[in-house]
């Protein structure tokens, strides 16, 4: 391990911001994030494979009556965002270690308002169809946390992945809401708030165009059944 990757999990560790695995209530967190985390009834916006946080940090300091958790299953990335939200005295920006596929060990039913999912790996191989974000046993459990008039937000550079991502919402019964493939020269480029992903300025940098797509999904009339055990086998027990 690097001594800059040390040092970050190290500080990690000491972070109000920051749940991991160790700290109190990490495996109870669902269903408490309004009134243990945050303590204030203010919506939940999610930003998931969060990578340094730029959204959940950027969209925390011009939206305070709003919520923000940026969720990586990296330490030393997710430390970025935290270490920048707490110099600038952010309350309302909390960043959480843990797998997408144990979402629903994180965040209860109807917890979250909005979810982003910003320049995730398009995972192009054919074999890897079902580990994309939008695949849809992924969309099942963003069904399961988002509000009934909850919403959704993609931002990628690779076309493939939003014709994917399309089909995919289309299949699962979801409704698209707004679809561009060049937000910056769209009428919605104004609404992306100046954030722009690590990511995102380098495949900009190179001339690539950015797809945005913005989709609601079916309202999930009951819960799921409860976790199963199996998904916590899948939470990181040791740094990496």
């Amino acid at each position: 391990m690097s001594r800059q990757k040390s040092f970050r999990f190290s500080e990690s560790k000491k972070m109000d911001n920051i749940i991991e695995l160790g700290k109190p209530g990490y495996l109870s967190r669902a269903g408490t994030w309004n009134s243990e985390f945050f303590e204030n009834p203010n919506p939940i916006v999610l930003e998931i494979a969060c990578g340094k946080g730029e959204y959940s940090h950027g969209l925390a300091k011009q939206f305070p009556d709003s919520n923000f958790v940026g969720m990586d299953i990296k330490g030393a990335r997710i430390y970025v965002g935290a270490k920048d939200s707490e110099d600038e005295g952010l309350k309302n920006a909390g960043f959480l270690r843990g797998k997408i596929e144990n979402l629903r060990t994180f965040f209860g039913w109807r917890e979250v308002s909005e979810i982003w999912i910003t320049f995730p790996d398009p995972r192009p191989k054919e074999r890897d169809e079902k580990r994309r974000l939008t695949y849809a046993r992924f969309l099942r459990l963003y069904q399961h946390i988002l509000k009934e008039d909850g919403f959704l937000h993609l931002k990628t550079d690779n076309k493939e992945l939003m014709e994917f991502t399309i089909n995919s919402v289309l299949e699962f019964g979801g409704e698209i809401l707004v679809q561009t493939n060049d937000l910056y020269q769209s009428e919605w480029r104004h609404q992306h708030y100046g954030i722009k992903t690590y990511f995102e300025n380098k495949f900009t940098a190179k001339g690539f165009s950015i797809h945005y797509l913005r989709f609601r999904l079916p309202v999930l009339p009951q819960e799921l059944e409860p976790v199963p055990p199996i998904y916590l086998r899948g939470i990181p027990m040791v740094e990496s």
